[in-house]
C-alpha cells in the first residue's frame, strides 16, 4: 500500500501544479497574473536552480576522499604479462576520462546492470540474474530525447535561429506524416523524440511499478520527477499538435527573458502557462532531488579515480599523530604473565629484567 500513497501524494501534487496556472490565468487573469507566471516565477526558478547546483556541487567537492574507491569491474594493471582493462579498471587518468566519456554519453555502468530474481520451477527455488537491457535502452532515450527537445527550443531563444536547430529539426522531423486536417488547422509534422520521451517516461513509471523489488523502495521522490516531466511533454505535444498557442508572442516573451527586458505580449494561451509552469517547478525542484545525478556523476569518487593501488601509496592527508603502544613494549610489560597464561611470547623472562636493568 505503501507504493499507492506515493503515487497519489505525487499525483496529486503535479495536478494541484497544473491547476494553479490553469486557475490564476483562465479564470482570474489580468496583467498581474501574466506577469507572475510569466517573469516572476520563471527568474525565480532559474535563481533556486543556479544557486541550488552551486552549493550542491560545493557542498560535495568539500567531502573528503583521503582513500582511493573506484568501482571496478575487470582485471587491474599488475605485472605486464597479465591483460588488463583499461577502462573498467583505469590506472591513469587518461583511463579514467574514457570511463567518464562512455559513462557520460552512453550510460555504460546501467548497461551493464543485471536484476535479481527468485525463481521456482520442478527443482524448487533458484536465482537468476536478468540483464536489465531495456532499462538501458529506456534512460538512453529518455535522456538523448530529452537533449534534443532542449536544445530545439533554441529556436524560441534565439534570433536569428542557429544553423543547428534546423539540422536537429530537420533529422528529428523525418518522418512527415503529410497535411492532415485537425482542429482547423493543417498538422505539423511530428517529432520522433516526442514519442520517445512519452514512451519512455511511461516505461520508467510501469517498470517501478512492475518490478515488485523497485516498487518496495519508491518514494514520492521517485515519482513526482516522472509526473512533472511527463505532463511537460503532454502539454508540450498538445500545444504543437492540438490546442493552439501564438508561436510568435510565446517567442517575444522568451527572448525578452533572456535580454532582461521581459515583457508577456497578449494572446498566450492557458495552456502555454501551464506548460511554463511545469518547467519552472522542474527546474526549482532539481538540485534538491534525485536529479542531481546530472552533475554529481563528475564528483564521484567510484567514477573518478584512477585505480592504481598496487604501485602507488596513498596517505591519509588528514592524518594525525597518535600515541600508540607497540606489540614489542605490550610483551615487555606483560610478558611474566603472558608466559604464565600459556600464551607464546617473542622472547622469555629474562628478557624483561634485562630491560627494566637498562632503564
Amino acid at each position: 500500500m505503501n507504493f499507492i500513497i506515493s503515487i497519489l501524494f505525487s499525483g496529486i501534487a503535479v495536478s494541484v501544479i497544473v491547476l494553479i496556472p490553469w486557475i490564476c490565468i483562465g479564470a482570474i487573469d489580468g496583467a498581474f497574473m501574466r506577469s507572475l507566471f510569466g517573469i516572476i516565477i520563471p527568474y525565480a526558478a532559474i535563481a533556486t536552480f543556479l544557486i541550488g547546483i552551486v552549493v550542491r556541487v560545493i557542498s560535495w567537492s568539500r567531502s573528503p576522499v583521503p582513500f582511493r574507491i573506484p568501482t571496478t569491474a575487470g582485471q587491474e594493471w599488475s605485472f605486464p604479462w597479465i591483460k588488463s582493462n583499461p577502462i573498467d579498471n583505469p590506472k591513469g587518468m587518461g583511463g579514467v576520462i574514457l570511463r567518464m566519456i562512455f559513462e557520460v554519453l552512453l550510460f555504460r555502468s546501467l548497461f551493464r546492470n543485471t536484476r535479481l530474481e527468485y525463481l521456482n520451477d520442478e527443482n524448487g527455488p533458484k536465482i537468476n540474474y536478468e540483464w536489465e537491457k531495456w532499462l538501458w535502452l529506456a534512460a538512453l532515450a529518455f535522456h538523448y530525447s530529452f537533449l534534443v527537445i532542449f536544445l530545439r527550443h533554441f529556436r524560441f531563444f534565439l534570433d536569428p535561429i542557429p544553423g543547428f536547430v534546423h539540422v536537429l529539426e530537420s533529422l528529428d522531423g523525418f518522418m512527415q506524416l503529410g497535411i492532415i486536417p485537425f482542429n482547423g488547422f493543417g498538422m505539423p509534422g511530428v517529432y520522433i523524440t516526442d514519442g520517445l520521451l512519452l514512451a519512455a517516461v511511461t516505461y520508467l513509471f510501469v517498470r517501478r511499478i512492475y518490478i515488485h523489488q523497485v516498487r518496495y523502495i519508491s518514494l514520492p521522490a521517485d515519482y513526482f520527477p516522472l509526473f512533472i516531466i511527463l505532463g511537460l511533454g503532454l502539454t508540450g505535444v498538445l500545444m504543437r499538435y492540438a490546442i493552439r498557442v501564438d508561436i510568435t508572442a510565446v517567442k517575444e516573451l522568451s527572448i525578452s527573458l533572456f535580454q532582461f527586458s521581459p515583457k508577456v505580449p497578449d494572446g498566450i494561451g492557458v495552456i502555454f502557462f501551464i506548460h511554463l509552469f511545469l518547467l519552472c517547478v522542474l527546474i526549482a525542484y532539481f538540485p534538491f532531488s534525485k536529479l542531481m545525478h546530472m552533475a554529481g556523476i563528475f564528483l564521484s569518487p567510484t567514477r573518478n579515480m584512477a585505480n592504481n593501488n598496487r604501485f602507488k601509496r596513498h596517505v591519509n592527508p588528514w592524518n594525525y599523530p597518535v600515541k600508540f603502544h607497540t606489540y614489542a613494549a605490550y610483551e615487555d610489560e606483560f610478558r611474566e604473565k603472558m608466559i604464565e597464561a600459556g600464551i607464546p611470547v617473542d622472547k622469555g623472562v629474562e628478557a624483561t629484567s634485562e630491560s627494566g636493568k637498562k632503564e
